[in-house]
């Protein structure tokens, strides 16, 4: 590849800690859990054996205007705000962006599933009438990226990966790709999710793979703790925009990172679990850190994938000894965060090069007894200050997909 930089200079985002990417920063800084109790009616009509998620701290209708909001998905609507956050940082104009080298791409791991479930329970109930003639746009896993190219005027092209709980990172990865091939002067990147329905959440409960702290969602969520008994199912949308760094210095745009490094592998071991040897995640993290340029000694932070499940924890950390070394500083955002599944590689991505900008590695939630397989250094209690030459973020998905992203100051 071409030796091209890319930098960052716009983040949006919305989840469970705040409706922007400020509060979000600070709820993580602050070990806060954005776990809360369902109050919606199927719940309890279905029995449903866990009764709490992480959902949105702030509605998207209460930022879209109610009309445009009413033919989107919520999964749709996440992204429109993330990315209209992203824009707006950047302090980009859709007057002076030339359109046919903009790009797009929103990863997701499920999709419209909100608007799939109740069409198909109007659809029982009252008949094929009062099915929604936006059905199938709602629905569709590239909605998410056509819309935010539709509201951006994007030309270069417009992308959605599904590779799960990698899909944000990977969509990241890709737009790295995509300016240093030439394709894209800028590209908007990321990943939404919002899932938390009836069909997803039995099928987790069902798999096993969710924590039953009904009675303390607060700190259900718990990465490498002794406790952990599975993952916080959450919902939101981060974006960031990519730009070629030598059109952001032309235009005198505020830089938060450069992104130096992309790693991608599979594992080809099984759908759900991860490979316990970690041979795979292993191979995308060194291979990020090939592809970046910057010696293993330098990336000072890993910003886990880790999701509280009890097989999946400790492998990642095995990954990282193998292919850093012993010394990177770990958190795990998913114990405030919950996990985003397609979303939640963007949103990490977001914490990850806000650790390299301000200095900060925010704590772990809810870490109180440190598993004895996880033998490197893990932040917990408090935010920790240190000064980060490069950082890194790991995101992996059902099916053995692995990204990693190395990020550097600038």
């Amino acid at each position: 590849m071409s030796g091209i930089d890319v930098v960052v200079t716009g983040m949006g985002a919305t989840t469970p800690l705040g409706g922007d990417v400020a509060a979000t920063w600070d709820g993580l800084l602050a070990g806060r859990s954005g776990a809360r109790t369902l109050d919606f009616e199927w719940v309890a009509r279905l029995d449903i054996p866990v009764r709490f998620a992480a959902t949105l701290a702030v509605e998207p209708t209460e930022v879209l205007p109610r009309v445009e909001a009413r033919r989107l998905d919520r999964s749709e609507q996440v992204a429109i705000v993330a990315a209209q956050q992203a824009w707006q940082d950047a302090e980009l104009s859709t007057d002076t962006v030339d359109a046919d080298r903009l790009a797009v791409i929103v990863g997701t791991g499920i999709g419209g599933v909100n608007t799939l479930v109740t069409q198909n329970e109007l659809l029982q109930t009252q008949g094929m009438r009062k099915v929604s003639p936006l059905t199938v746009p709602m629905l569709m896993p590239n909605g998410p990226a056509a819309h935010v190219g539709l509201a951006l005027g994007a030309r270069a092209g417009v992308h959605a990966p599904v590779s799960a709980c990698a899909s944000g990172a990977e969509a990241i990865g890709w737009g790295w790709r995509m300016i240093r091939s030439g394709e894209a002067d800028i590209v908007v990147a990321g990943g939404a999710e919002a899932a938390i329905v009836p069909i997803t959440m039995a099928g987790f409960a069902q798999a096993r793979t969710m924590s039953t702290r009904n009675d303390d969602p607060e700190h259900a969520s718990r990465p490498w703790d002794t406790g952990r008994d599975g993952f916080v199912l959450g919902e939101g949308a981060g974006l960031v925009v990519l730009e070629r760094a030598e059109y952001a210095a032309a235009r005198g745009a505020r830089v938060y990172a450069r992104l130096a490094g992309v790693g991608t592998s599979s594992d080809a071991y099984h759908i759900t679990a991860p490979d316990p040897q970690a041979i795979g995640q292993a191979r995308a993290i060194a291979a990020a850190i090939r592809n970046s340029g910057v010696d293993p000694a330098d990336i000072g932070h890993v910003n886990a994938h880790a999701t509280s499940t009890p097989v999946g924890d400790v492998p990642e950390t095995l990954a990282v000894r193998k292919s850093i070394g012993d010394h990177p500083i770990l958190t795990a955002p998913k114990g405030s965060l919950g996990h985003l599944l397609g979303a939640s590689g963007a949103v990490e991505s977001i914490a990850t090069i806000l650790s390299v900008y301000h200095g900060l590695i925010p704590p772990t939630a809810n870490l109180e007894n440190l598993d004895p397989g996880v033998t490197l250094d893990v932040v917990s209690g408090e935010a920790r200050k240190v000064r980060l030459a490069a950082a890194m973020n790991d995101s992996f998905g059902f099916g053995g997909h692995n990204v990693a992203l190395v990020f550097t100051a600038f």
